[in-house]
């Protein structure tokens, strides 16, 4: 069951994404013109995107995948596109809407459903892949742990998800963005070092078939987030 700090905050970020953010959520995910300071951020996440979709079979016809934290629905479509069925989960009504009027282009020879929920619900069944690209990076390190083993108890294959390593520049970032007035603020990011993770991830009962594989980092201006695999072993 989550912790009722995972709920708390799964509560802040359904407000934040579904509210407070959307429209520059929605321009952020685009080809809209932005700033320099967004405009790291967008190139960031096209950079992990491809770099997690690189994680993945380029065949995945015959395979489900859950886009665990779904956002605007671009990777779910590019998954899709590989033939695989994708389960596309999202806090946010707001975004799931706006993920469904993306994905009217060709799918190939995949599909995309796309559901408004929490990406450790049971009831959405079971999956070969599992995704969490930047949907786990506000919580707290071990509720992020034991979501992240939902998921697993849910998985075959693999699980591909991003976390925040503690880094010099990401520290001085968060710190600057407590300068923002509170209404413009998102929910905190919770830095940890991959180490940590390691630690966390060796320690949780649930996570014992699971074994850590490759890793890597992308660092784009104000955009710094960390890729792991794991494995079932």
């Amino acid at each position: 069951m989550p912790t009722a700090t995972f709920q708390e905050r799964r509560g802040q970020l359904e407000t934040y994404f579904d509210r407070t953010a959307a429209e520059a959520w929605s321009r952020l995910t685009s080809d809209a013109p932005l700033g320099r300071v967004r405009a790291t951020v967008r190139a960031g996440r096209d950079r992990m995107r491809r770099r997690l979709l690189d994680w993945l079979p380029a065949d995945l016809s015959g395979k489900r995948l859950l886009d665990a934290g779904c956002g605007t629905g671009a990777l779910a479509v590019e998954a899709a596109r590989r033939g695989a069925e994708v389960l596309a989960v999202d806090l946010s009504p707001t975004l799931i809407a706006l993920a469904q009027e993306r994905a009217t282009a060709d799918l190939g020879p995949g599909s995309v459903a796309f559901r408004v929920g929490d990406l450790t619900d049971p009831a959405f069944g079971r999956f070969d892949y599992a995704v969490a690209m930047d949907s786990l990076i506000h919580y707290r390190p071990r509720d992020a742990v034991r979501a992240l083993a939902r998921l697993s108890a849910r998985s075959e294959e693999a699980v591909l998800i991003t976390f925040a390593p503690r880094t010099a520049a990401l520290t001085l970032m968060h710190a600057a963005g407590r300068l923002f007035p509170r209404g413009d603020r998102s929910p905190a990011i919770e830095p940890i070092r991959e180490k940590s993770v390691r630690r966390l991830v060796a320690a949780e009962e649930a996570l014992a078939s699971w074994q850590p594989a490759r890793t890597e980092r992308i660092d784009c201006g104000f955009y710094i987030s960390q890729a792991l695999e794991l494995r079932r072993t």
